[in-house]
């Protein structure tokens, strides 16, 4: 769980740390807004992947409507996400998450989808690994290794600090089963992907 106390009490000296008064009018409530602030950012920490599993694995029975033959595709696209940056605790942001999978019997409802994305950017991260849990957890919730991630975002310690590269954006894919075997397969996808 999310100890906002503590945070308060980080925050409080780390304004300390920068030279500024914690107790100035401006600065009063500063500890207690950003800790609210990182319980609601940060929700996905209070998870694991199998808990996520647990609470979103909803799924429904298609097995009439998909035949798994025919590589029927689901592809939901431009998720839009942000997440913080495990090294610097920076903003990653215009963040667009595409997720694909290749139904086997069974199927996500699509917000639940998005649900997943959501939560597992609410944590520290690194956008490899976003895609990675994403992907793990659609595997195990939809019974099917017939999954694509692809990510598009840009990182504010790339674009604000250190190098300052505005608009520099960064793409990363997660593909498993037949997205990571079957080049038409994986041509279909960016095809849509692109659209």
């Amino acid at each position: 769980m999310i100890d906002k106390k503590a945070i308060e009490d980080h925050i409080r000296g780390i304004l300390i740390a920068l030279g500024d008064d914690p107790n100035r009018e401006g600065l009063r409530d500063t500890p207690t807004r950003v800790a609210n602030m990182y319980a609601e950012v940060f929700e996905g920490m209070a998870y694991t992947n199998d808990e996520l599993i647990e609470k979103l694995g909803v799924t429904f029975d298609e097995e009439e409507i998909y035949d798994n033959s025919k590589q029927d595709m689901v592809l939901m696209k431009d998720i839009q996400l942000f997440s913080y940056c495990e090294h610097h605790l920076a903003l990653m942001y215009n963040m667009k998450v595409a997720v694909a999978y290749i139904p086997n019997k069974r199927v996500i409802g699509l917000s639940k989808i998005a649900r997943i994305a959501d939560m597992v950017g609410k944590r520290l991260q690194l956008q490899e690994r976003i895609g990675a849990d994403i992907a793990y957890i659609m595997r195990k919730v939809t019974d099917t290794e017939d999954v694509a991630i692809i990510i598009e975002g840009e990182h504010s310690c790339m674009t604000t600090r250190g190098i300052k590269k505005p608009n520099t954006k960064t793409i990363t894919t997660t593909l498993s089963g037949r997205f990571e075997e079957n080049m038409e397969i994986y041509q279909k996808l960016m095809a849509l992907y692109k659209v």
